[in-house]
């Protein structure tokens, strides 16, 4: 699963990083980086799949994904970013060949899920990808991102985040991918607002490519934004280092919130598979 005013609009990440993803602040808006000049990403042949949840059963692979839950709290209460939501073991099922993340009130509770790969799956370089359809409606964020393996030793931002996609239910029509490292964080972040006009509809597909040399993100297909600094240091790449990969919809919050539509739940995040390929 951090920010404030870009582009006349309020964005905040969906996470950052202190001990580990449980106590990962979501801070406000970045900045749009200029991308148009660099040069094509590898061919997509020289990608070969290493692992994949295709989410196949009818539970959670807990050799791969850790479950998290509670309200953030005695450290950073409401998740760091002021979120509503309290992450549960029984707000996800897997079935018919998905993961379904199902978001609910529960009286004067929002109920959620949050899962992550943290120590069990940790990977430096290659294609992360998910094809998912997305929750929507004002107050929902539902996020696909990734936080450095080495965030209990450094904390964030030195620990860098990925955040692949971004949905904010109160921004529709749009999608969010940011870089959070200690040069560039929270209301400073790398990040880049993509139009789609139908990511409300049925499902889409969120991947980065990432090498030694530069962060591509892409929606369905397309590369929508890269990062690539020309000197390369602790503090703007953090990113030659593994990284572990984290799901989650929050519930209002900084960026999500403040208001939340309380007639559109249940609402469900229905991811069909995360996969991860290598360079060869």
């Amino acid at each position: 699963m951090q920010y404030f005013l870009l582009l006349s609009l309020f964005v905040l990440s969906a996470s950052a990083c202190n001990q580990n993803d449980d106590n990962v602040p979501l801070n406000p808006p970045p900045m749009t980086v200029d991308t148009t000049e660099v040069t094509p990403d590898p061919e997509p042949d020289s990608l070969v799949l290493i692992w994949s949840d295709e989410f196949d059963g009818n539970s959670l692979d807990t050799d791969s994904w850790n479950v998290r839950t509670g309200d953030g709290c005695p450290n950073l209460c409401g998740w760091g970013n002021n979120e509503k939501q309290i992450y549960t073991d029984t707000s996800h099922r897997i079935a018919n060949g998905m993961l379904t993340i199902t978001i609910t009130k529960e009286g004067q509770s929002y109920r959620s899920t949050r899962i992550n790969t943290q120590g069990k799956r940790e990977y430096r370089y290659g294609r992360i990808e998910t094809r998912a359809k997305l929750p929507i409606g004002e107050g929902i964020w539902p996020a696909f991102w990734m936080l450095g393996g080495n965030i209990d030793r450094v904390g964030w931002p030195a620990c860098g985040e990925i955040d692949i996609l971004e949905y904010v239910g109160k921004l529709p029509g749009q999608v969010f991918t940011s870089l959070h490292h200690p040069a560039n964080h929270a209301g400073n972040a790398i990040s880049k607002i993509t139009p789609a006009p139908d990511i409300e509809e049925g499902f889409h597909t969120y991947a980065v490519e990432w090498d030694a040399e530069r962060i591509s993100f892409y929606l369905d297909g397309e590369r929508v934004f890269v990062y690539a600094p020309d000197s390369k240091g602790p503090d703007n790449w953090p990113y030659n280092q593994p990284f572990y990969i984290i799901l989650n919809v929050a519930v209002g919050g900084n960026f999500g919130g403040p208001a939340i539509d309380d007639s559109i739940f249940p609402q469900a995040y229905v991811i069909d598979y995360v996969r991860v390929y290598e360079y060869q």
